[in-house]
């Protein structure tokens, strides 16, 4: 069970990858658009925190770089018209930092055992660094930003239930180790 998450996390990197270079931009609400990576890239954050709080921090960088990897692997090494580095390159650079951020933030809070709270301030601030800098390397314009960061908040419902669902399973695993 606690490999799950692993493989999810990195699934999601490798995903918003394969997802930008075959759809392009996709609409995400309001008229605006992002880069069709931007549901499954919200999702990372998540993961991220399950895997940090799972198996170690390492492991979640370790996830960003096997990601950033498989990307470059089966996105061709592609680099999109106006964009600074290939895709994968920009990718990985993004998630480390923007996953960094939100790590800093998310334990903070959940140290004061406040995980609710620690995962919606730690995605927030990581959606908004992820976004800036993806869209700064990966396009080499900002244009996107708002539809970057909207398509990202409509990840936030789902993963909070996925965050209590996760909680309640590590709650009964402990109740059952205690008994």
């Amino acid at each position: 069970m606690k490999w799950l998450p692993l493989a999810a996390y990195i699934a999601c990197i490798v995903g918003a990858n394969w997802a930008i270079v075959q759809f392009g931009l996709v609409p995400v609400g309001f008229g605006l658009v992002a880069p069709a990576g931007v549901y499954l890239a919200g999702f990372t954050f998540a993961f991220r925190n399950v895997v940090q709080q799972a198996l170690g921090r390492r492991w979640g960088f370790a996830c960003i770089g096997i990601g950033a990897l498989l990307s470059y692997a089966i996105t061709d090494k592609v680099t999109i018209p106006g964009g600074l580095l290939p895709l994968a390159i920009a990718s990985g650079i993004t998630f480390l930092l923007s996953e960094t951020a939100d790590a800093l933030v998310w334990n903070q809070l959940r140290e004061r055992h406040w995980w609710i709270r620690a995962m919606c301030v730690g995605e927030a601030c990581g959606m908004v660094v992820d976004s800036i800098i993806f869209l700064t390397l990966a396009l080499g314009s900002l244009e996107l930003l708002a539809g970057q960061i909207l398509g990202k908040l409509w990840t936030i419902v789902p993963v909070i239930l996925l965050m209590l669902a996760y909680r309640a399973v590590l709650a009964r695993d402990t109740r059952a180790r205690l008994a």
